[in-house]
């Protein structure tokens, strides 16, 4: 009797159906994965932090800022010491409030400031309009001109002042500083506004004036509103540079009184104070708040930040 026979199946695979281990890949496919593999090794290479840059950072800051922390620290010891603290105290900045001559060079730099601020304000604004706008080689050179002040060495800019007012017969005083300060500070104003300026729309303008406004009333009521961010952020860097300038005010100063910087580098002269370091740390603070306003004013206003600003995008 005969058994019947069972059929026997033989299951064919193909190569799509075979598991893709190392010993079957084919040969695109290995040489795929190896540059996957090349990419991934360059992109971990570039994603990976130079250290020596890196080192050579913190000792730059270290060298820049240390001084400066040493100088806040001790302007609240309690003792004359300026190498060893003892106790925390408010001693030295009491005893600055009651200098009379540190408070009247205090006054001083502020009238200067402000003066300073304003009159750079007013003519570095009209500047910056005017570059803008004019479309002649004269435009341009100006523009160039504008530039000058800001890559000379300011000790130049003071001794040139100085010879200019010594050479007119005028007497060194709080107007010449004031002069001198507004002089070199209409370059930073114009230098920021020209780069806002050609930014707007002139069709906005020029569709203030179709719809009944004269020139002037297009620059006060739509022009300048457009530019007060700027303007603001102008005139607290201005104040800023202008309070801790010294070497202008140096060159440019009378006898009495004096610039509050010029001030401290006369008291220096004789020996280094702790009232000094109570003085330097509230100009640290007073320089720092109003720089960050500076940076700040934009975005109160819904615009870029202060560092797109003052680099001119």
């Amino acid at each position: 009797m005969s058994t019947p026979s069972t059929p026997v199946t033989t299951s064919t695979t193909s190569p799509a159906d075979t598991p893709d281990t190392p010993g079957t890949r084919s040969a695109p496919q290995q040489q795929k994965q190896k540059q996957k593999r090349q990419r991934r090794r360059r992109r971990r290479t570039a994603e990976r932090r130079p250290r020596f840059a890196i080192a050579v950072t913190a000792v730059f800051f270290a060298l820049l800022y240390l001084p400066v922390a040493v100088v806040v620290l001790f302007s609240f010891n309690s003792q004359k010491s300026l190498t060893v603290f003892e106790d925390f105290s408010f001693r030295w900045y009491t005893a600055f409030l009651q200098d009379d001559v540190i408070l009247d060079s205090l006054g001083m730099s502020l009238r200067v400031s402000l003066v300073a601020m304003a009159g750079s304000l007013v003519l570095g604004v009209a500047l910056a309009l005017g570059l803008v706008r004019s479309r002649s080689r004269l435009g341009s050179f100006a523009g160039l001109v504008m530039l000058v002040p800001l890559i000379t060495p300011e000790i130049v800019t003071g001794v040139a002042a100085m010879l200019l007012f010594k050479g007119l017969g005028i007497t060194l005083s709080t107007t010449t500083v004031m002069l001198a300060e507004i002089t070199f500070s209409i370059s930073y104003v114009t230098v920021i506004l020209r780069s806002r300026i050609a930014a707007l729309n002139p069709e906005v303008e020029e569709a203030a004036m179709d719809l009944g406004a004269t020139r002037r009333q297009a620059l006060r009521l739509v022009t300048l509103p457009a530019l007060l961010p700027s303007i603001l952020a102008s005139a607290v860097l201005i104040f800023a540079l202008v309070f801790d300038d010294f070497v202008l005010a140096y060159f440019t100063t009378g006898v009495d009184p004096q610039p509050l910087s010029v001030r401290i580098y006369s008291a220096i002269r004789f020996g280094v104070q702790p009232t000094i370091n109570a003085v330097g740390t509230l100009m640290l603070a007073g320089s720092v708040g109003l720089i960050v306003l500076a940076l700040a004013i934009p975005r109160l206003f819904g615009r870029r930040g202060g560092l797109d600003l003052l680099s001119g995008k």
